[in-house]
């Protein structure tokens, strides 16, 4: 139980990692504040929560928009009296198109979502972090660690949000706030399913066999499952990070090593 009796609020809480970041958190013995847009999907994963015996606020949120974001804090605060931890998990795809092309636009739109967001609720919570030795995990992604054609925009995102983190741990330290990260690879859930199951349609193969083809790439031969890659997390809000900071857990079985 090591987050026993901690308020941590998660972003961006969907049927994959989100829920998985939720329910990990909740079998850690902490009570969660679930931000996202979709209100019957908050909802789901709440009651989840609390079948958990812990205890779960649902927050429609739209962490693009100030005003959304501030009631968010507010209503963890009014729930709870406090937040031990953030995780910025909110996310939204970028245009997989290569950067000579690409619409500048939509460069900026995945930049509001991916990164402005997740500072603007570091900035909001992080009041109520330095009063209780807080921690804050921005979720990442292996698309660090490459620089495959069309990921460019994807890549410039989550650079940022891994500078981003990194400025931060250097900000709020002398605070008492952590600030790291998590880089997950593949993800054994809902999005990479239906996609496996294309490839596999477009190749006339199972799509078993598109997934052991891509689990032999890796040094543990499967892909990691959502609360595999949440236990980090909730290891690094735990007090057994608590002379970590600044840095970036990779979660990827073994397909890069950093």
């Amino acid at each position: 139980m090591s987050l026993q009796n901690r308020v941590i609020v998660i972003s961006g809480v969907g049927p994959g990692l989100g829920r998985g970041l939720a329910l990990q958190c909740a079998k850690a013995g902490a009570d969660v504040v679930l931000a996202a847009r979709s209100e019957p999907r908050l909802a789901e994963v709440a009651k989840e929560v609390a079948e958990l015996g812990r205890r779960a606020v649902p927050v429609p949120t739209d962490i693009t928009e100030e005003a959304s974001s501030q009631r968010l804090v507010e209503t963890a605060l009014e729930s709870f009296g406090r937040v031990d931890g953030l995780v910025n998990n909110a996310f939204a795809m970028p245009p997989m198109t290569d950067l000579t092309a690409v619409d500048l636009d939509a460069v900026r739109a995945a930049f509001e979502t991916n990164v402005l967001a997740a500072l603007r609720l570091t900035r909001l919570l992080t009041p109520a972090l330095a009063e209780n030795g807080g921690s804050v995990v921005m979720i990442n992604s292996a698309v660090l660690r490459h620089s495959r054609r069309t990921f460019g925009v994807y890549k410039m995102a989550k650079t940022a949000l891994l500078s981003l983190a990194q400025s931060l741990a250097t900000e709020l330290g002398p605070r008492g706030v952590r600030v790291n990260s998590v880089a997950p690879g593949y993800i054994w859930a809902d999005n990479l399913k239906w996609y496996f199951d294309f490839l596999g349609k477009q190749r006339g193969v199972p799509a078993r066999q598109v997934y052991d083809e891509t689990a032999a790439t890796l040094d543990l031969g499967r892909l990691p499952e959502p609360d595999e890659v949440a236990d980090a997390a909730v290891f690094l809000l735990s007090p057994l990070a608590r002379a970590i900071t600044g840095q970036c857990l990779d979660v990827n079985c073994g397909e890069w090593h950093h």
